[in-house]
């Protein structure tokens, strides 16, 4: 069987699925170098000439030949295409229904806030209620990710069509991830969010990467603390929406609550760290949780997982200017990822490419992300 992993960029649960052990074949914006050497792979631009959109992806997938689909962002926006590809292949994945209830931000907060969790208050379009002085709100588009389109906002007036106001809830930023079966849930990881950060090009709230575990300064009690709410919320969307698969979801941890700020239901950014630090073949616990219900015999609490004494950091570095690639093939062997082909242009604001990096605390494993962006900067901009 041929799975086509598809979205954004594919790369990160094309590897996974590799080193699981099926075959593949990917579809993305990108088909950047390393995914080339990963298996056959296929950018829409430099392929069919077609700029990138979920319809798009739908459109080239069909020149084609697979068997089943395993997603990643940002088609979870978007489920009219998924139920295209369920009508014609195998999904790997959550159904085009369940997409479409747990990213209605209305039901969602709706079932936590029942539950007892602490949710943004949140303010919509249509609502007529205007937001109160004295209080912090950031704008929100309903349909988004990775941070886009998100900012702080200041006048007095309705959101507009396709966004929210959405409290600002200060905290640390963090995100969890989890394998469902539609009844159960096993939390797999908890890491901390990286966004905007200027080291790497990033600005206002862009997501540009995450660190494994969470931050040493947590003592052993708050970790187990935040581990369990994650996993009731985990277990209760799971039930409330028949989520299957790997699932992650983003919440700002202030005053040791877990606030829930998104549900991302399919392959996230950080599981390729979790991947690492506990050796799970991520991909085909999807897999196996998808077809067969089958769930992990995995307890994130045991084994010093929790504040274990190594720390797995990824970052996406951004285009500080309008460039072009050196040769990048020598990158293959850094420990880089979404690496772009030589002589590729690089676009400010744009990806440039991923880094990773290990040490033994979290903030010597940030401190090498940021010695290794400016290395690739100067290679970039002299």
């Amino acid at each position: 069987m041929k799975i086509l992993c598809t979205g954004v960029t594919a790369r990160a649960i094309a590897e996974s699925a590799v080193h699981s052990g099926y075959a593949v074949i990917a579809l993305d914006a990108f088909a950047d170098l390393d995914l080339e050497a990963l298996c056959e792979c296929y950018a829409l631009q430099r392929y069919f000439k077609l700029p990138f959109s979920a319809h798009a992806l739908y459109r080239a997938s069909q020149k084609l030949q697979f068997e089943a689909v395993a997603y990643t962002s940002n088609l979870e926006n978007y489920p009219a295409i998924v139920r295209r590809f369920a009508s014609q292949y195998l999904l790997l994945g959550n159904t085009p229904e369940t997409l479409a209830g747990v990213r209605d931000w209305r039901r969602l907060s709706g079932v936590l806030t029942q539950a007892g969790f602490r949710m943004p208050d949140t303010i919509y379009h249509a609502s007529g209620r205007r937001p109160e002085a004295g209080r912090k709100w950031l704008r929100k588009p309903l349909r988004g990710g990775g941070g886009h389109k998100i900012a702080f906002y200041q006048a007095d007036r309705l959101p507009g069509r396709g966004f929210m106001l959405q409290e600002y809830i200060p905290g640390l930023a963090c995100s969890a991830s989890f394998v469902s079966n539609g009844k159960e849930a096993v939390v797999i990881g908890l890491s901390e969010q990286l966004l905007g950060q200027p080291e790497f090009g990033a600005g206002g709230f862009i997501y540009c990467g995450n660190l494994v575990p969470l931050p040493d300064s947590i003592s052993a009690a708050r970790v187990q603390s935040i581990l369990e709410q994650a996993r009731r919320i985990a277990t209760l969307v799971t039930r409330e929406f028949g989520l299957a698969g790997v699932n992650g979801f983003d919440f700002i941890l202030a005053d040791d609550q877990v606030c829930l700020t998104e549900v991302n239901p399919r392959y996230s950014a950080s599981m390729e760290l979790i991947e690492r630090a506990y050796e799970l073949p991520i991909f085909g616990l999807h897999v196996q949780a998808v077809t067969k219900g089958i769930l992990p015999d995995f307890d994130l609490a045991e084994g010093g997982r929790l504040t274990q004494g190594r720390y797995y950091g990824k970052t996406i570095l951004y285009g500080e200017q309008n460039a072009q690639a050196p040769d990048t093939r020598r990158w293959l062997a850094q420990d880089i990822r979404d690496i772009p082909h030589p002589g590729e242009p690089l676009l400010q604001g744009k990806p440039v490419c991923t880094l990773l990096a290990e040490a033994f605390s979290r903030d010597e494993c940030f401190t090498r992300l940021v010695d290794k962006a400016q290395k690739i900067k100067g290679e970039i901009y002299g």
